[in-house]
């Protein structure tokens, strides 16, 4: 049946389908009156002529309705439209507990604490008000945006006074999470409940639940017969007092677990303030003693039906008139109760104050002027509400919001800015850091730096010293190492050593050693470096470099132009020049005077000594005189390296000539 768009008791606007369960369809919709989101719970129709299912479902109305607590689901109303049945609740934002155990496996054990402590302080009040939930599962478990746990779906719920509810002769709820008394279908109390918290801590801690099998009956003998694995061995890192805990509330003796949920939140309480605690200490009595009593109290039971059923069956006139008697006591019990509410007047309407940001006192006074009772549920930190003063209430302030007289308020009250103490955070890993404020309610700021000593990840400095005291929400500042500096190492080949050293000081390296060579295969400088170019290495690495120092052997000749090199004319050249230019003139009566003359300027102008001087890597290899003809003076040479070619006249240098030679050759010069 599809009733979207549907209006319900003539406010209720039907918007979508959220979900559904055995018994019940859930909807969203808008309460038009309040002007507010709700879910509206439908029987399903195939059980709107059923007077069982209409009489659970009337039960789960009746039973939440009564319950007001921060961690249940708010019951608002209850109607009926046409042959449709409804309940309109919260409407609550969030997952199911079976939900996120799904997408995240295994849950952090804080985590799993302190929800597991808000399911206890539902039941806590449920138990209260003398009503079992029997039904405890992730799948009831609602987790809020906010972090908050909401029991919801009381709908096998009963009062300790009623009946045990089954369906169709099969125990109502879900087997993974079933007491044993539940699973032999005997009689459930407040225990089966906190047996049931412990199976969804179990699951909430290890990933799993502690029985499964192929069948349900299966399932339900082992929670009858079998010990389960101790969470703490599928999960090392709960601590030991957790592992306890759940051990203790999953006892199948209901005598050894623990007598109430009060008493299971306080030991929620030791565990959050000191994991190392000792909890869950398993009560001991006479077993046998009590094995023996219920043994032969059964007996006894069993003996007296027995005989009143031969009674009956013997005397049936007898059984009319009784089953008539018990139906006149009932009706005239249901009319006295009726007429005793009608003669007590019904609570009125009042409408609900804004009871935040007031003190307790204050809302106290305030509440007491409309007959409403206030209840302090929880006191926690608030950065932006002082202590004292009311954080948020249940039900929430609205405008024209009107509740019971008699109604009690749920509050949270502010315990100001809390102030936490920082640790020791220097020597720990980033990750670890991060966790440690997460836990002290901090925040991390992050600087890194090289550091060569610490290795990289690790916390060197902290901003505020372990034991200082900070409002939660402070940023912490650490330093983190980057360790040891890494550097790229140049590419040094072909340089000189003097130039290799340079880049290797330049880039922050150390040079230890140069080793040399020679061989004709290598090209010339840097030919090998210990640490291959462009790869990174810690800063101040050691790196040694190969020289080669291979000198090509040379054989060659220079022929030089000593004149044209170093423009020196000897004068007896310049006399013989002359005596050929007279020569072309010549004439028979000149010529002993000619001759005369080149004497003379001969003898007035002596040749000047012209030394000529070879030297290969400044080693002289050849030294030869020149007097006469300079045009061309030949000189051979053998030897490796640079050839230098020096020029004397007289004990003057006129000229020098480097030749870089690599091979056999002849040059002339100029």
């Amino acid at each position: 049946m599809n009733l979207e768009g549907k209006l319900l008791g003539s406010r209720y606007e039907i918007i979508e389908k959220i979900g559904s369960g055995g018994m019940a369809t859930v909807y969203k919709a808008k309460d038009l009156v309040l002007k507010r989101f709700v879910a509206v719970k439908v029987l399903r129709e195939e059980y709107t002529t059923d007077n069982e299912f209409i009489k659970r479902f009337n039960t789960e109305a009746e039973s939440a309705a009564s319950l007001v607590h921060p961690n249940i689901v708010s019951v608002y109303d209850v109607g009926k439209e046409g042959n449709l049945y409804y309940i309109v609740m919260e409407l609550v934002k969030g997952k199911t507990l079976k939900e996120i155990i799904v997408e995240d496996g295994r849950m952090g054990w804080k985590w799993s604490v302190k929800i597991a402590k808000q399911i206890a302080q539902a039941l806590e009040t449920a138990h209260r008000n003398n009503i079992i939930h029997r039904d405890i599962k992730p799948h009831n478990i609602i987790i809020t945006e906010d972090g908050v746990a909401k029991v919801t779906d009381f709908g096998i719920a009963k009062a300790v006074s009623n009946s045990t509810i089954t369906a169709f002769g099969t125990t109502i709820g879900s087997v993974h999470y079933f007491s044993p008394e539940h699973a032999r279908g005997g009689a459930t109390d407040a225990k089966s409940d906190l047996y049931s918290l412990g199976v969804v801590l179990y699951e909430m801690v290890t990933g799993r639940v502690p029985f499964d099998a192929d069948t349900p009956v299966s399932v339900a003998l082992k929670h009858m017969q079998e010990k389960p694995v101790e969470p703490i061995i599928l999960n090392p890192a709960i601590p030991e007092s957790l592992n306890s805990l759940i051990m203790k509330a999953m006892q199948k003796d209901p005598n050894l677990r623990y007598s109430s949920a009060t008493e299971m939140i306080e030991d929620f309480d030791r565990i959050i303030k000191n994991p190392d605690t000792e909890v869950g200490k398993i009560p001991t009595f006479n077993r046998t003693q009590k094995q023996n009593g219920e043994h032969s109290q059964e007996k006894t039971n069993q003996g007296v039906f027995a005989k009143m059923k031969d009674f009956f069956e013997k005397h049936k006139a007898v059984k009319v008139l009784l089953m008539i008697f018990i139906g006149i006591a009932v009706f005239a019990a249901t009319v006295g109760i009726t007429l005793g509410v009608l003669n007590s007047g019904q609570p009125k309407d009042v409408e609900l104050p804004d009871f935040t940001k007031i003190t307790v006192e204050e809302a106290k006074a305030k509440a007491a002027e409309k007959k409403l009772e206030i209840n302090v549920v929880e006191e926690k930190y608030d950065v932006e509400i002082e202590e004292g003063k009311i954080i948020s209430q249940d039900p929430k302030y609205q405008p024209n919001f009107t509740v019971k007289e008699g109604r009690t308020i749920n509050v949270v009250v502010s315990k100001g800015q809390e102030i936490v103490k920082v640790t020791k955070l220097v020597g720990k890993t980033k990750d670890e850091a991060r966790k440690e404020l997460k836990s002290l309610g901090l925040e991390m700021e992050i600087e890194e730096d090289y550091n060569d000593e610490i290795e990289a990840g690790i916390v060197i400095e902290q901003d505020i010293a372990e034991g200082e005291e900070v409002l939660a929400g402070s940023k912490i500042k650490l330093k983190i190492s980057l360790g040891i500096e890494q550097v790229e190492v140049p590419y040094l080949t072909g340089l000189s050593e003097d130039e290799a050293k340079k880049k290797i000081t330049e880039a922050k390296l150390k040079w230890i050693r140069t080793d040399r060579i020679k061989d004709s295969s290598k090209g010339k400088g840097v030919v090998e470096q210990s640490i291959s170019a462009k790869s990174f290495v810690d800063k101040n690495s050691e790196i040694a470099i190969t020289i080669n120092d291979y000198q090509a052997m040379v054989h060659g000749t220079v022929n030089i132009n000593v004149a044209k090199l170093t423009g020196y004319t000897p004068t007896y050249k310049k006399v013989t020049e002359k005596v050929k230019d007279k020569v072309k003139n010549e004439t028979t009566g000149e010529m002993e005077e000619i001759e005369k003359e080149v004497e003379k300027e001969v003898l007035s102008n002596p040749p000047k000594k012209v030394t000529l001087v070879v030297t290969v890597n400044d080693e002289q290899v050849e030294s030869k005189e020149v007097s006469e003809d300079l045009s061309n003076v030949s000189v051979g040479f053998d030897g490796e390296g640079t050839v230098r070619i020096k020029v004397f006249i007289g004990k003057t240098l006129k000229s020098t000539k480097d030749l870089n030679l690599n091979a056999e050759t002849t040059i002339n010069v100029p």
